[in-house]
């Protein structure tokens, strides 16, 4: 690390007085062993460890690219690298840094590599703010070794990182830290000298909610747990409880066990909102989850199940609605997946409803179980193998694009369902429609009535 004098400062400061840094910040690790979670990055042999150890020669350590939620570790282990290598450490901002301190920096690596022989690790934060042309800038000094770029960004690289830089780098993907990984971090800060040293205890309720709230981000972890500490210590209360998290991250309890009956119960009654076209409770239902610490993903999964299952063909725009939320929010995450998850949650929940296409595979399944299915009639069965047409296989099929109107009448389902009637649309929304082409289609196919009844 190369600071200015009012960095140096700074750092000079907080080694004399710890607690004027935040607690985030004190509690940062100092070797890799003490990082919390991104076990995926941290194996023998990772890139990161090679950095951190030295490794070198013509197999040395490559540029990375952290790419991750907020608070998952991507400003820690570029701080661990700094404080565990021997190179030279340089930090730059993407919000204050421009072509001029990049170029600075590459001429000065370039400088000590020659003159001394010492490597210099540059850190990009947020490498998504800079523009192409301020990519380009990189591309000599990471493509001729002249410094090892550590990069990091919480949006997708392949949308905000050039493709020359990133086939340079190694692209790391840092996880949403569980909790486990935060209930080890917040009491390890309660502990440890560096942190609250033990002067105040922390009970499983108000550790709960300190969880709840952090939505995998440690930073966010750590900076409630200093104001309710704070606050604690103001009022010289030896424990931090439950009342004094709620009251000063202004964030209620929300009585929701992930991992227990609530998980379910309120995951069915946003769903249930949804099918009964409810969409405020169902926005009550979706605040809950997310409030919560709900994982997105799980929020996403029922939303498109709910498309297929209480939508379907009423409106056919309603699966592809949740599957696109499903993808965003696998790429943006909390908060902003709230946003996503609201909008996918009011389309489903004020569309029309039909549960046919759902009625219309129970009971196809339900004949196929009990044993109604028989041979595929020979005129549809694969007749490109050798062999085939001695078998009668594929002979005597009409090919429907040869027919006017485009439906040949010919026999597709086998004798034990052949007049079965799976699909009995409804006449809600664009569903409608569907329901006069069945009937049409069914009658120029010669389809007799019968079959299960699905319009329950």
């Amino acid at each position: 690390m190369e600071p200015d004098l009012f960095t140096a400062a700074a750092e000079d400061r907080q080694e004399k007085d710890p607690s004027a840094s935040p607690l985030a910040v004190r509690m940062r690790p100092r070797a890799l062993d003490e990082v919390v979670g991104q076990q995926h990055l941290l194996k023998p042999g990772s890139p990161l460890r090679r950095l951190v150890e030295g490794s070198g020669g013509p197999a040395g350590a490559s540029s990375v690219i952290l790419w991750g939620p907020p608070g998952t570790g991507k400003t820690t282990l570029a701080y661990v690298v700094s404080k565990a290598t021997n190179k030279r450490f340089v930090e730059l901002s993407a919000i204050t840094a421009g072509v001029k301190e990049v170029r600075a920096v590459i001429e000065s690596a370039r400088r000590a590599s020659g003159g001394f022989g010492k490597e210099t690790v540059l850190f990009l934060d947020e490498i998504h703010r800079f523009s192409k042309a301020q990519q380009d800038s990189l591309l000599p000094a990471v493509e001729n070794r002249w410094v090892t770029l550590i990069a990091a960004t919480t949006e997708n690289p392949y949308f905000s990182v050039i493709s020359p830089l990133l086939s340079r780098s190694l692209l790391l993907t840092l996880e949403p830290l569980t909790d486990d990984d935060l209930r080890d971090l917040v009491r390890r800060a309660l502990t440890d000298e560096r942190g609250l040293g033990g002067a105040l205890t922390l009970p499983e309720d108000a550790e709960a909610h300190l969880l709840r709230i952090a939505g995998g981000d440690a930073r966010r972890v750590l900076t409630a747990l200093e104001a309710a500490a704070g606050a604690a210590l103001a009022t010289h209360e030896a424990e931090i409880t439950l009342e004094t998290v709620e009251t000063t991250v202004d964030r209620a309890a929300v009585k929701y066990d992930r991992d227990g009956d609530q998980h379910y119960d309120v995951a069915s009654a946003l769903i249930k909102s949804i099918r009964g076209s409810d969409v405020d409770a169902a926005l009550h239902y979706l605040a809950r989850m997310i409030e919560a610490g709900e994982d997105p993903r799980f929020i996403a999964r029922r939303l498109m199940i709910s498309a297929s299952e209480d939508i379907g063909l009423a409106d056919p725009t309603a699966l592809p609605t949740a599957v696109a939320a499903a993808q965003a929010v696998a790429m943006i995450g909390f908060p902003e997946a709230a946003l996503t998850l609201s909008h996918a949650t009011i389309a489903l929940a004020l569309a029309p409803k039909s549960n046919a296409a759902t009625l219309a595979i129970f009971a196809a399944q339900e004949d196929v179980r009990k044993g109604l299915a028989g041979p595929v009639p020979v005129h549809l069965r694969d007749g490109h193998y050798k062999g085939a047409a001695k078998l009668g296989h594929a002979q005597g099929y009409v090919y429907p694009h040869d027919v006017q109107g485009g439906i040949a009448a010919q026999q597709y389902a086998p004798d034990a369902v052949r007049d079965r009637r799976y699909y009995t649309p409804t006449r809600h929304g664009a569903e409608a429609r569907y329901a006069e082409v069945v009937e049409r289609v069914r009658e120029r196919l010669g389809r007799q009535g019968g079959g299960p009844d699905t319009s329950s």
